[in-house]
């Protein structure tokens, strides 16, 4: 399937991630850019990306936007930090279109902090990064930043159980040290967090602030697509198409539910 167009600003645009956390980040760019066709990529069989080497990911992001790029894809969301730490330099010397990446959003918690106390919640790939030192580097010389690895976590989204026990255990156990350190301004620094914050909201309780970077994300495309005249021009909203190359036998199923809508899931 191929959305060929004899105009070009009709083209989609693509998002992929890890697995189906970059849903939280598609959820905002369709709720900013509803006009614009969206294409999205699960890349389950091979989450989490934070066990993985650089030179792995960057493989597993050459081959997923490969893939979007035949499919006619304008530009291209990596709505994961962990690829983003890894990959996004060397996409952007390998393609031609607009590449957005993310980053945990350290400036943002810095700002809302009101204690100077901010704890990160993140993969273990991200927190080892390169793109994460200089963060801290740039943006936590005045504040304390307390980080967390979350272990396990992200296959527990990837299976859909977002209020199971186990995975609330497991939140409770990664939150218990940031709110020992006084932590009261919380980095969700991972895309799949977002869709476990009611949990989170629960332990730490709602006088944390908990910060994503969805928004943000949409913002900065919508800005690159005025900035290059690569707006959609249809009025109507658009469409949205899914695939994951999971084994599970629920991935249809998980997306869906993700998403907050039946959804159209092929299989990568």
């Amino acid at each position: 399937m191929n959305f060929q167009t004899s105009q070009p600003n009709e083209r989609p645009i693509a998002v992929f991630d890890s697995g189906v956390g970059g849903i939280s980040v598609l959820k905002h760019i369709h709720a900013l850019l509803p006009n614009e066709q969206l294409l999205y990529v699960a890349d389950s069989k091979h989450a989490p990306y934070g066990n993985k080497t650089p030179q792995e990911i960057q493989s597993r992001c050459f081959e997923i936007a490969d893939f979007l790029i035949a499919k006619n894809a304008k530009a291209l969301v990596v709505a994961c930090n962990t690829a983003t730490a890894a990959a996004i330099d060397a996409m952007r010397l390998r393609y031609q279109l607009p590449i957005i990446g993310m980053e945990p959003a350290v400036k943002s918690a810095a700002a809302a902090t009101k204690n100077g106390i901010i704890g990160v919640l993140a993969t273990t790939g991200t927190l080892k990064s390169a793109q994460f030192a200089a963060l801290l580097e740039s943006y936590g010389r005045n504040v304390e930043v307390v980080t967390q690895a979350c272990v396990g976590l992200v296959e527990c989204i990837e299976r859909g159980e977002l209020n199971a026990s186990n995975t609330k255990n497991l939140i409770q156990q990664y939150c218990a040290p940031l709110l020992a350190e006084g932590a009261d301004t919380i980095v969700l620094g991972c895309t799949h967090y977002p869709f476990v914050r009611e949990a989170i909201t629960d332990i730490v309780g709602k006088e944390v602030i908990l910060i994503d970077t969805g928004a943000a994300v949409a913002n900065q495309l919508k800005h690159r697509l005025v900035q290059e005249n690569m707006q959609a021009g249809r009025m109507e909203k658009a469409s949205v198409m899914f695939w994951t190359n999971s084994t599970a036998d629920n991935a249809a199923q998980v997306i869906s539910q993700l998403w907050g809508e039946s959804a159209e899931v092929l299989v990568l």
